[in-house]
Formats: structure tokens, sequence, C-alpha cells
């Protein structure tokens, strides 16, 4: 494929995947978008996209199918009820930009490639900020030729694109990598910070003690002030990473690999989780040093 404008069929319109759509719109491709709340395929037709009232409606016609759905059955139930996947363009290529187990997007890579079309296991790193921006890291694994194909399309969406790797499911080990330590720099900050407070050390003076310092990294430039807020706005929710330190720990299960680390992080997520707060930013997570779910172990 050329780049040339593609036929895009868009599926899962949320806080990541109606921005990555406007882009492509914005970008002159034709996108169709389905999600299952109709405000929101209303808000990418407003944007110049065209609502779909179903996963398949959207499928119908398209040279590429993006999925960025909040699991691999989604992603399933979006291709193959009703028969969906059958109204790709011949030659179509289906991408999954969702963050799955490994072993789960290899076998629904098998399912598209048997019916016939293309298949990129492709998560993204970079939130809410760089969808809207269209400058997230992508991290693609399939077919050296149907990532060529795809890439005019990963251009309008990020600005780091990686080939991982020839097989799906390698771009989903690398997104569990990425994860991995996303989710222990949190868990570290957050105790680390909650330390001095219970020093009575000033919460910004500390911050910008190691943030200019050799204990500084991304992860503590960009949830560190938000942890220093009573209420900040949402960007990534505890939630979020309580399902991807699970696939995170179930990756490593199945390579018989000791994930110490990832273990610890995704226990505490969890544990804000069940207090209540699994909404809440992830930087929030400070919030389990200051209460008596803090000692649990």
């Amino acid at each position: 494929m050329s780049a040339a404008p593609a036929r895009i069929a868009f599926i899962g319109l949320g806080s990541m995947g109606l921005p990555m759509a406007r882009n492509l719109v914005v970008a002159g491709h034709e996108v169709a978008g389905f999600d299952m709340r109709a405000e929101a395929t209303a808000r990418l037709a407003a944007h110049g996209g065209r609502a779909a009232d179903s996963a398949a409606a959207a499928l119908d016609g398209a040279d590429i199918a993006i999925l960025m759905v909040v699991n691999i059955t989604q992603a399933e139930d979006a291709l193959f009820t009703n028969g969906a996947i059958e109204g790709l363009s011949p030659g179509g290529v289906v991408i999954v930009m969702a963050t799955c187990p490994p072993a789960a997007m290899a076998a629904l890579a098998g399912r598209v490639e048997a019916a016939g079309y293309g298949f990129l296991d492709a998560p993204v790193s970079g939130g809410v900020v760089g969808a809207q921006a269209g400058s997230l890291t992508i991290m693609a694994a399939g077919r050296t030729d149907i990532f060529e194909t795809a890439k005019p399309v990963l251009d309008r969406l990020g600005k780091k694109i990686f080939h991982v790797g020839t097989e799906a499911g390698q771009g989903s080990t690398a997104k569990a990598v990425n994860q991995l330590m996303c989710g222990a720099h949190i868990a570290v900050a957050a105790e680390a910070m909650a330390l001095a407070e219970r020093f009575g050390v000033d919460r910004q003076t500390m911050f910008e003690i190691v943030s200019g310092s050799a204990a500084s990294s991304w992860m503590l430039l960009d949830r560190g002030p938000r942890m220093l807020e009573d209420e900040p706005h949402v960007t990534s929710a505890i939630d979020i990473f309580v399902k991807d330190l699970g696939i995170v720990v179930e990756t490593g299960e199945g390579a018989q690999a000791p994930l110490p680390m990832a273990r610890q992080a995704l226990d505490l997520f969890r544990r804000v989780s069940a207090a209540g707060m699994g909404s809440l930013d992830d930087s929030q997570l400070i919030r389990a040093y200051r209460a008596p779910i803090a000692t649990e172990t």
C-alpha cells in the first residue's frame, strides 16, 4: 500500500482511541468508527469520521482495521461476531493496539491470518497525552511486509515506531516489559515520597531534589507532581496498572521468569484498588503509604 489515504475501521473510541481516530481523520484517511457507547461514535462523526452502528459496519470495505479495545476478548468479538472480519478488503490488515497477553495475541493473529488477512500486534505507550498529540510509542510485531503496509498509518499515530519482531506476541511482550518498569517506578516513587512525608520533609522540596538527581526517572517527573496533589486529574487510572501488571506477571509465569518486583508492584496496586481507589490517577498509589492498607504484607 502506498502512503495514499486508507479506508480505516477504528474499533474502540475511548480516552485514547477517540483522539487516535481523529488524528487519522485529520491526516485525510476515511475513518469509520465503532464503540459500544453511541456518544463516542457521535464525537468521531463530529470530527469528520463516520459513525458505524456495529463493528461489522465499520470493517465493511476497510483496508485496515485498528482495534483499541480493553482486552483480547473484545478484540475477538469485534472481529469474529457475525463474520465481521470478512468485510475487510482483500489484503486487509488488522492492527490490535490494546495491551494484551502475548500468548493470547499470538492466538488471535493465527485466527486472523487463517481468515486471509494480515496482522500486527502493535500495543502503544504514551497515554492520553500521546494519543492526542500523535506522539505515541508503538511496538509492532508481524511480518515485515505487513508492517511496511501499515507504517504510513502508524506514522500518523506515533513518533516512535518500532518493528520489534516478525511474530505476533513480540509486540505485546515489549509492552509488558515497558509496563513492568512503569509500574515499578510509580510504586518506588510513591514509597520514597511517602517516606519523606513521614519525617515532615517538605514534599515539593523533596520532589525537586529527587527529580534533579540520579534518582530521577520519566515516571517520577510525570507522576511526582501529581503525587503532591490531593485530587489530580486522572491521566491513567490505578486499575489500568492492575490489568497491565497482571499481564506482566502472567507473561513471566508463561516463560518461567521470576518477576519479584512486578509481583510486589501488582500487589500494591491491587490493594489500593480493593480499597475503592481504582478509578483514581495512578499517582495516587502514594495513598497506600498513608493508610492502614500500607501495613499489609
